[in-house]
């Protein structure tokens, strides 16, 4: 049977055509026995999140069988945001996110990309979480790690020396840990 793995692509422009290269790494380490499911999300820059949550709730939805969920950049904290503010029926098998911003500051522009206090403990339960960063990240801040690492201490952190902020395009490590799962 195929498993079914959610990539969140990263926002931006040409971010989804940037990490439509990750997403061929991913699957090519995964093989045949997965099935990547790559949603193109549209950002609706009437609302204060994008509309990214709402549509990752859909295609989180849509997708039958256990899921893997793997996002990157903007992704991965939209996707954190989506499942802290929704609960799922799902089999969700592991939460893999890489290059997650962490919203802070006061400007009236990242008041709906931030995470509600308390974000952690509303994630649903039981499910391994993964965290990967490079150091040589010149988009999302390697300090952002530490701070996800402060609020989730049970996740398994990867740190990588380089690989920037598309991680070389080599996803052979984040599809070893979900082949683990």
């Amino acid at each position: 049977m195929t498993k079914n793995t959610l990539f969140i692509q990263a926002g931006g422009d040409g971010g989804y055509e940037a990490d439509e290269k990750l997403v061929a790494s991913l699957q090519k380490e995964l093989g045949t026995d997965y099935k990547v499911h790559y949603p193109r999300l549209a950002s609706d820059e009437d609302l204060p999140d994008f509309g990214w949550p709402q549509q990752i709730g859909k295609e989180i939805h849509s997708i039958t069988g256990e899921l893997t969920l793997v996002a990157h950049s903007l992704g991965a904290s939209m996707l954190l945001k989506c499942l802290s503010e929704n609960r799922f029926e799902k089999d969700i098998k592991g939460i893999f996110l890489m290059a997650a911003p962490f919203w802070s500051g006061d400007e009236n522009w990242k008041q709906g990309l931030k995470l509600n206090q308390g974000f952690e403990n509303k994630l649903p339960e039981n499910v391994p979480l993964f965290l990967y960063h490079c150091r040589d990240d010149e988009e999302v801040p390697f300090s952002h790690l530490s701070i996800y690492r402060q609020k989730l201490p049970k996740a398994t952190v990867r740190e990588t020396e380089s690989g920037g902020h598309q991680f070389n395009n080599d996803l052979s490590e984040v599809a070893e840990d979900i082949r683990s799962q």
